[in-house]
């Protein structure tokens, strides 16, 4: 029972130390404390790492829900509507979802391995040394980077994605083309893309705030680094999925 206790009183003082390090980083951003080069050049790097991944993923995915709804919907003689199951399905929640999904094990990787490998080779201490707040430096733009980054990625990965439904849905289902796009166009209302989109801001917020905690107090060199890096992927999957589960019931709740 003590073992038990003694892992629980853990899990919750890392959690209280998650939620000060958010409250830190927050402060910096109210204050106005930002350094926009530093953002911008996170930005530059977070987008570039990872946009020809969401490029491949999302063009696969929309062809693959335009082949899988073609061969369904062609049993009930309504394949025109395939155009509708890869748009709303793209931008309610496979858009969202996998983008995040990609952008944490790529970009939210690469911030826990920078930040944590600067900790163990004191790069955080000499940084203190000069006057300088790394949480100022150092985390403050890569989560606001991520804040920027993840919003254009989704837009990306659906726009690529339909194009994917499209490419199939004329060369295989041989919907004509100017059809499938006003379907498309059709299937998708404000409330679809606002609904998907709402989850984006969440999400980058939590891939931002588990990576750049992990990397910050990484500790144990660099088998630490490594370890460190693969609990913040994990965490930031696992996190995402369940505030997806959460975000999808409190909005079909609100919207309907």
């Amino acid at each position: 029972m003590n073992g038990y206790f003694k892992k629980f009183y853990i899990w919750c003082s890392h959690i209280g130390e998650a939620v000060v390090f958010f409250s830190r980083a927050l402060k910096f951003i109210i204050t106005g404390k930002i350094r926009f080069n530093e953002v911008w050049k996170q930005v530059y790097e977070q987008g570039a790492q990872t946009v020809i991944i969401v490029i491949l993923t999302s063009l696969a995915a929309g062809a693959v829900l335009a082949m899988q709804g073609y061969v369904s919907m062609s049993r009930f003689g309504a394949k025109e509507y395939v155009s509708h199951l890869v748009a709303l399905s793209l931008v309610r929640e496979l858009g969202p979802v996998f983008t995040a999904l990609i952008f944490s094990g790529k970009a939210g990787a690469k911030i826990t391995a920078e930040l944590g490998t600067m900790n163990v080779n004191d790069q955080m201490t000499a940084t203190r040394a000069m006057g300088v707040d790394p949480m100022e430096y150092f985390v403050v733009p890569r989560m606001l980077a991520c804040f920027l980054v993840l919003p254009l990625l989704v837009i990306i990965f659906e726009l690529v994605g339909m194009f994917g439904g499209y490419i199939v849905g004329v060369g295989q289902a041989h919907l004509p083309g100017a059809f499938y796009l006003a379907q498309t166009q059709r299937a998708i209302e404000y409330v679809d893309f606002f609904s998907g989109f709402i989850k984006v801001f969440f999400f980058a917020v939590i891939i931002g705030w588990t990576c750049c905690f992990q990397g910050f107090n990484t500790k144990g060199g660099s088998l630490g680094v490594g370890q460190h890096t693969t609990n913040a992927v994990a965490y930031s999957y696992i996190l995402v999925i369940i505030s997806n589960t959460i975000l999808t019931k409190l909005i079909l709740t609100i919207w309907g």
